[in-house]
């Protein structure tokens, strides 16, 4: 009974697959004629070799965020090499290296010997014959491992960005426009370092009837300073342009005025930061250390004592002083405004961040620097106002990143 009950349900299983396979068998024309309609085919699919991911372009998302990461790194380098600079100058150790060497003085002194040695070159210039010339052996190597601290880190920056960059480039990270860039960075870094020490130079030179401090010529810092602002401004935009997506905002009216003020602002903060290399250069902030008022005046009577008039703009340092505040104020009244003109507009949160920091940067960067006015420029406050104006600009660049426009 079992066996004759199995017999029959195989017997209908194997009729109704027959049907059905019948009924594939009449299916499998159309089915054939609407793949090949939508450019496929299931032979094609079932012998085709195994599907393989598309490759990756280089460069790339990715790339991009590596490299954007490598110039923020460079650029945070650079104002370690401005900040160290200014301590230099400040500590008034720049003129202690009188030799220039690429590589051999990357070893400084080790015996005693050799620190004598080094200090009896530096005994034939000026500094030591007019300034210093009771200084002690112990007092010297302070100053020199400033300025030797300083000029290792201006090779550092090198390696950073000489390096990456050739590593990058043999891996395809860059565009035909970031090529120049890079090119146009790392050539930079070389003209900075040749510019350094073109600007010691003139601090070592003997000048014939003259018993003025010694020091470094104001045109040459100032130049030195700004070829390193420009150094920092260039990889930091470069950089954030890589890293930040930019902001999908409909070009407005407003939008476009805004962009303007902004970069008006972001030239006035460049500008202020590089007339403080006159203030540094012509030890400008010891004249007058009264604030609002120049010695009880607005304008102070030798304001215009040299011949030609636009002599005092560069040498004269009260009108140096005098230039440095007008710019400073001027820079914290446009980005006031910037703020306020801001608060008006539908922005992007990043942005909204960006000038909100920058507002208050400048606002602390003004109490630096009438803090260091007042205390007769105390070193450790002096170098923190210094410090300030590169952070000012920091956020200025990041304004702009913030505010331009869609690719």
């Amino acid at each position: 009974m079992l066996l004759s009950k199995l017999r029959t349900t195989i017997f209908c299983g194997c009729r109704y697959a027959g049907k059905g396979f019948q009924q594939n068998s009449h299916q499998r024309p159309q089915l054939r004629q609407w793949l090949v309609r939508r450019n496929q085919s299931t032979i094609t699919v079932e012998a085709g070799p195994p599907s393989t991911p598309a490759a990756v372009s280089v460069p790339n998302a990715a790339t991009n965020r590596i490299v954007g990461r490598w110039l923020l790194g460079c650029s945070g380098l650079v104002v370690g090499a401005v900040v160290l600079g200014g301590v230099t100058r400040l500590t008034e150790s720049g003129l202690s290296m009188v030799d220039w060497h690429l590589v051999r003085e990357m070893k400084p002194p080790q015996s005693e010997a050799e620190w004598e040695a080094e200090f009896s070159k530096y005994k034939q210039f000026p500094e030591f014959k007019i300034l210093n010339h009771e200084m002690t052996l112990p007092e010297f190597k302070f100053i020199f491992y400033m300025e030797w601290g300083h000029r290792m880190w201006g090779r550092l920056v090198g390696l950073a960005y000489i390096l990456p960059a050739a590593y990058f480039w043999k891996k395809g990270y860059f565009t035909r426009s970031m090529k120049g860039k890079v090119l146009g960075l790392c050539g930079f870094v070389f003209f900075q370092g040749l510019l350094g020490w073109y600007m010691v130079k003139s601090g070592l030179e003997e000048k014939a009837d003259s018993h003025d401090v010694p020091r470094v010529s104001q045109y040459r810092l100032c130049a030195h300073l700004g070829s390193a602002l420009v150094l920092y401004c260039a990889s930091l935009w470069t950089g954030l342009t890589l890293m930040l997506p930019a902001n999908k905002m409909a070009d407005s009216k407003c939008l476009m005025q805004l962009r303007r003020f902004a970069k008006g602002t972001g030239g006035l903060v460049f500008l202020t930061a590089l007339s403080g290399a006159f203030v540094a250069g012509l030890d400008a902030g010891l004249v007058y250390n009264s604030f609002p008022k120049m010695a009880d005046k607005w304008i102070p009577d030798d304001i215009l004592a040299f011949s030609p008039a636009l002599k005092n703009v560069f040498e004269n340092p009260t009108t140096v002083q005098f230039d440095h505040r007008i710019l400073g104020i001027g820079s914290l009244t446009a980005i006031t405004g910037l703020y306020l003109f801001s608060r008006r507009m539908m922005l992007p949160r990043r942005a909204k961040i960006a000038i909100g920091l920058l507002a208050a940067m400048a606002y602390t960067q003004v109490a630096l620097g009438i803090s260091t006015l007042l205390l007769y420029v105390p070193t450790p406050l002096a170098a923190t106002h210094q410090s300030g104006s590169v952070a000012l600009l920091t956020f200025a660049i990041w304004v702009l990143a913030e505010l331009r426009k869609m690719p």
